[in-house]
Parts: C-alpha cells; structure tokens; sequence
C-alpha cells in the first residue's frame, strides 16, 4: 500500500523560510514524476513544482526563483525548500506522485502559513 506522509509546514512570517517534506513507502520514487501542489481556501489545487524521473524540474511561475525542489531516492523522500515567503503562499501543500501507467497518489497535505 502505497503512502505519503507530509511534514514541515508551519506558521512563518513574511519572507522566512519551511521546509517540506514527504516520506513515501510502497513505491519506488525512480521510476516516477513527483510534485508538489498546494490548495488555499477558495481556490483550485495547483501545481508548485515538479520533478521528472529524470530529475526535469518545473515551477509554477508564482515561486520561481523561490522554490526548489529535491529528492532523495535513496531515502524515498521528496522535499520542497520554500524561501522568501509571502502572504499568498498561504495554503494546504500536498504531496504528490504520477506513476509511469499515470496512476496518482496523495498525501494527506501539510498547513502552510505565512503571516504579514
């Protein structure tokens, strides 16, 4: 059974910095595009950035310069480095992994908030 588990949000002021992270067990992240997509109250889920199986990185226009994001596939870890935070990166950040037969699997998201 595959699961995500997400950890490292928080409450932050502008312009500080989080560190997300999200376990994964019962797959193998090589194989396998994986991202990050976060959800404010009122709004659509949208997608923060993403990274291929070949380590293709791609950010929503919103974070670049601001974001990065890793993996450890050793550790079957991905990982959202998040820098000068705004107001409007407030939201629910989930986890999330699409199977070469485009399957996808959640996490159960992680709060965010960035404070003025």
């Amino acid at each position: 059974q595959v699961q995500l588990v997400e950890s490292g949000g928080g409450l932050v002021q502008a312009g500080g910095s989080l560190r997300l992270s999200c376990a994964a067990s019962g797959i193998m992240f090589s194989f396998n595009t994986m991202g990050w997509y976060r959800q404010a109250p009122g709004k659509h889920r949208e997608l923060v950035a993403q990274i291929t199986s070949g380590g293709s990185r791609n950010y929503a226009d919103s974070v670049k310069g601001r974001y990065t994001i890793s993996k450890d596939n050793a550790k079957n870890t991905l990982y959202l480095q998040m820098n000068s935070l705004k107001p409007e990166d407030t939201a629910v950040y989930y986890c999330h992994i699409l199977t070469p037969s485009y399957y996808n699997y959640w996490g159960q998201g992680t709060q965010v908030t960035v404070s003025s």
